[in-house]
């Protein structure tokens, strides 16, 4: 095991691009099973989860080469059927939470599959229902192997149909319309996440050979085809990495500049910042951080305290409400923050607490943060991350901090951001890895 020693006191300063998107590049990795030609994908990033994704994806007799950095050609056309089955593959999904999106399109293609509970952060629970659901309405089949607390999936004759979500999950979305490009008929899929992700992912499938229309919003419709074909495909931004280095801008940034954001794809992102009173430009692609000395937390137009709250796209990702917090012990004012997707992912706060911090948690998806107006720095301190996006929000804290930090279980970090130390070293923060 690995951490983090950072030295906390050291401004940013200089450009920094962000790397691919993550969970774009599981979705369309895992929709390369859909062809036997030849995919190609760039601005794949260097991360832990994609990596694994590819390795297992390797095992299972995909033809993976690489042309360069983060440019890579998928070829899936002598995929190991037995061994989707195997105890192996099993206990290697069991270990990747992006191992589920292999299910549509293995379903889709090969007409079986087989589930095994995903690993992945430890935010609570994270079901499976709205996949599952998808997959029977489309006609599939599932047989539940006690022996080895898997579903083996059954659908070599998937048919069209209407379909209402329980949820607008996005890897639920993903898996259903992989599922659904090669079953007979239409199918039309409504309440669908329509997140950045799918709609990449959906673009890719159409230039595949794919039907699919309604992009961008929640009402999908899917009109099935017998094969797709190769293609090519760039992966977009990584959205809460961008996220991520403004929050590092407006704690501990002398100017920041974040280089080919695809501003027309980070939603409310930005606007989520500014109502903690953060400065933020945007220039041509690219935003425009500069040093934040003292920033001032909005109120509602009534005068009642700033909520920031998760919803599914176009509203605020969930994914950012760590950032969010974070910066917001160094403002002037309060805010609520009410994360309500995920039932642990706000207990990291006692950390902040132990730094000194001024946060309140309420329960497990609502925290008040009262911020310091910077007239109190952090203290430095011991921390483990417990997930990837706790992770980053923890060593924004430790480089704003007074004193050496030391964050363990950084593979929880690495498992979303790119060779972060070095990337952050280069602007001027100071963090070493060492092994345990």
């Amino acid at each position: 095991m690995q951490s983090f020693i950072i030295e906390g006191g050291h401004k940013l300063k200089g450009t920094i691009t962000p790397q691919g998107a993550k969970n774009e590049a599981l979705e369309v990795i895992c929709a390369t099973l859909l062809t036997a030609e030849p995919v190609r994908i760039t601005n794949i990033p260097d991360i832990l989860d994609v990596n694994n994704l590819m390795k297992l994806l390797t095992e299972t007799g995909v033809r993976i080469t690489r042309n360069g950095k983060g440019d890579y050609t998928f070829c899936c056309d002598n995929i190991d059927l037995d061994y989707l089955g195997s105890a192996a593959f099993v206990e290697k999904c069991a270990q990747l939470r992006g191992s589920v999106l292999m299910i549509g399109p293995l379903l889709g293609r090969f007409g079986r599959a087989t589930v095994a509970k995903p690993g992945g952060d430890k935010i609570g629970r994270r079901r499976l229902d709205t996949h599952f659901l998808g997959f029977k309405a489309l006609g599939a089949r599932f047989v539940h192997d006690g022996s080895r607390n898997v579903f083996d999936i059954e659908g070599h004759d998937l048919k069209g149909c209407y379909m209402l979500l329980d949820e607008a999950s996005v890897t639920g979305t993903a898996n259903i319309i992989m599922a659904a490009v090669k079953a007979k008929g239409t199918t039309t899929i409504y309440n669908a996440a329509c997140e950045p992700y799918i709609q990449q992912l959906c673009r890719m499938l159409n230039a595949m050979g794919a039907h699919i229309s309604g992009i961008g919003s929640n009402l999908l419709t899917i009109d099935g085809v017998g094969t797709l074909h190769g293609t090519q495909h760039t992966v977009l931004p990584d959205m809460i990495e961008v996220g991520s280095f403004i929050g590092m801008a407006a704690m501990v940034g002398d100017g920041i500049r974040i280089k080919n954001v695809s501003l027309g794809n980070l939603g409310l992102i930005p606007d989520a910042f500014r109502r903690l009173g953060i400065s933020i430009t945007a220039e041509n692609d690219d935003l425009i951080i500069p040093r934040q000395d003292h920033y001032v937390i909005e109120s509602f137009i009534d005068g009642t305290i700033m909520t920031l709250s998760d919803a599914p796209w176009p509203g605020l990702t969930p994914d950012l409400l760590s950032v969010l917090l974070v910066v917001a012990t160094q403002a002037k004012g309060t805010v609520l923050i009410h994360q309500k997707m995920f039932e642990s992912r706000l207990f990291f706060v006692d950390k902040l607490i132990d730094m000194g911090a001024q946060v309140i948690l309420c329960d497990p998806h609502r925290a008040v943060v009262v911020g310091h107006d910077r007239n109190i720095t952090l203290r430095a301190g011991r921390m483990t991350s417990p997930d990837i996006r706790a992770g980053i929000a923890l060593l924004i804290a430790a480089m704003s901090a007074d004193g050496t930090s030391r964050i363990a279980n950084i593979a929880q970090i690495d498992r979303g951001y790119e060779n972060i130390e070095t990337r952050l070293n280069g602007l001027g923060a100071q963090i070493k890895r060492v092994d345990e």
